[in-house]
């Protein structure tokens, strides 16, 4: 029996040369509830490019949360192909996952996620600690993504001397410091207030038009009009997936 030549088979030239960062075929999700079968995805079908911004909605239960669990390498899909950056990850192990998850995705999260006793330097360090990146980049780099989310005067200051709108921005910091393929941002805007939302969104905007690829998941209609195309899910499928701008 022949034996694949590593690294040849799950990679895929064509997808990096033609800008495409995310490649979905037929992607299923299914859990086991007893004796029945739930399928929270299927058969989806993405193709997106780089430096594009989207969103993703759809009501509760349309799959979008466990869509975006594939997506974050968070998860596995039960059938069918996922490519990012080139690569077939969809046949990755845990091990794998955690390091592409750390390389190719910036994750942005409702809830901030930021370690309570650590400044907001040392918070957006945390994805190069992981990797091994050596102290004087790392905290150069951190002070550069700080920088660029308008929190130069803030490195020094706790989560608790920061305003959620701050925290927020300590997070997508955090997402950008590894130069990821993607910001995939779980519902950014949904512990702040209309006006700091805003900000925020203004804030991908910025960070949209100077390249940077964006997946927004949201089910706020408002936060989604941002983006420059929308993907809506129902029942596991995709329903609707349209350019906005």
């Amino acid at each position: 029996m022949a034996v694949e030549e590593p690294g040849v088979w799950n990679f895929r030239q064509d997808l990096v040369d033609s800008g495409v960062v995310i490649q979905t075929e037929d992607l299923w999700k299914t859990y086991e509830m007893g004796t029945e079968q739930l399928h929270a995805l299927r058969g989806i079908n993405l193709v997106i490019h780089k430096g594009e911004y989207v969103a993703i909605m759809g009501p509760s239960g349309s799959g979008k949360s466990t869509l975006m669990n594939l997506i974050g390498c968070l998860d596995s899909p039960t059938g069918g192909n996922y490519w990012l950056a080139g690569r077939l990850v969809s046949q990755l192990g845990d091990d794998e996952l955690a390091a592409i998850r750390n390389r190719e995705i910036g994750f942005v999260f409702q809830t901030f996620n930021l370690l309570a006793r650590a400044t907001a330097l040392h918070n957006v360090e945390l994805p190069m600690i992981y990797n091994g990146t050596p102290s004087v980049e790392r905290i150069e780099r951190a002070k550069r993504a700080l920088t660029q989310v308008d929190l130069a005067d803030r490195m020094m200051h706790k989560p608790n001397e920061l305003s959620g709108g701050q925290r927020q921005r300590v997070a997508i910091a955090r997402a950008l410091v590894n130069n990821p393929s993607i910001l995939l941002a779980d519902e950014p805007t949904g512990n702040l207030d209309s006006g700091t939302g805003e900000e925020i969104m203004g804030l991908f905007a910025r960070l949209h038009q100077g390249g940077n690829t964006i997946i927004l998941v949201t089910h706020e209609a408002d936060v989604a009009a941002h983006a420059g195309r929308v993907i809506r899910l129902r029942d596991g499928k995709v329903e609707k997936d349209e350019a906005t701008k």
